[in-house]
């Protein structure tokens, strides 16, 4: 009994010991990257807690991220931009603090370190996905425009842009899935349409014979009729 109190003691003393040292830790970093956050910002005044597109974009220049890639969106992600281009002083300090960045050279180490990641880890890969649907809308709207999912696509499913290539031996999938939703009149994508599309890419990867397709699944319309889709296009090329 001696030596379990003895221990319990001891343990309890780590404990305090290090979450102090982590508190200690948190300040630390919280500060510095709150006054990074400070120098980007766009109005000390008018607007002490945001940064607006134009120093946001510089930000992400220093840090060596282009507009153009799927790494701008895992930024967005991390320091969850409440709209593209736009940084809040809350999430930019908690985002950057939570990956242990308080300094621009660690986060340009870091954001190296996430664009190699993004294209291998599917579980990244999809969370920078999904934070992109509510982003990338317009003010006051609950779906995507075509548009501007169709350009995130051309980003996500292409290797250009430091996502995943989505195509195979015999299918232009991206290509066909722009191709489809532009006869279907551009319409407007919803939230679970654009999260299962991405689920349908990695499936068409996997096995793009579609063994894996049922027309009972529960998949969002539009995919079903994509399946179909594809097949008539197989089936015209094969007679060609």
């Amino acid at each position: 009994m001696l030596h379990l109190r003895r221990f319990a003691r001891q343990l309890t003393l780590w404990l305090s010991s290090f979450f102090t040292a982590e508190a200690g830790s948190h300040a630390v970093y919280t500060s510095d990257i709150t006054v990074l956050f400070e120098s980007y910002r766009d109005d000390p005044i008018d607007s002490p807690d945001t940064i607006g597109i134009t120093r946001a974009m510089e930000f992400l220049g220093d840090i060596g991220v282009q507009l153009d890639e799927v790494a701008c969106l895992a930024v967005a992600e991390i320091v969850k931009s409440p709209s593209m281009g736009e940084f809040t002083r809350q999430g930019f300090v908690n985002g950057w603090c939570g990956v242990r960045c308080d300094t621009l050279p660690k986060m340009i180490a870091h954001a190296k370190v996430i664009r190699e990641k993004i294209p291998k880890d599917p579980e990244m890969f999809r969370r920078i996905y999904r934070y992109t649907f509510p982003l990338s809308r317009m003010q006051g709207q609950r779906n995507l425009q075509f548009e501007i999912a169709a350009d995130q696509w051309n980003l996500f499913f292409t290797t250009d842009h430091g996502g995943v290539a989505w195509n195979t031996e015999t299918t232009p999938w991206l290509d066909w899935w722009i191709e489809f939703l532009e006869g279907r009149g551009k319409k407007p994508v919803n939230k679970d349409l654009w999260e299962q599309v991405e689920v349908f890419m990695r499936k068409s990867l996997e096995d793009e014979e579609m063994g894996w397709w049922s027309p009972d699944g529960a998949w969002p319309g539009a995919l079903d009729d994509f399946v179909e889709y594809v097949q008539t296009k197989r089936g015209k090329m094969d007679t060609e």
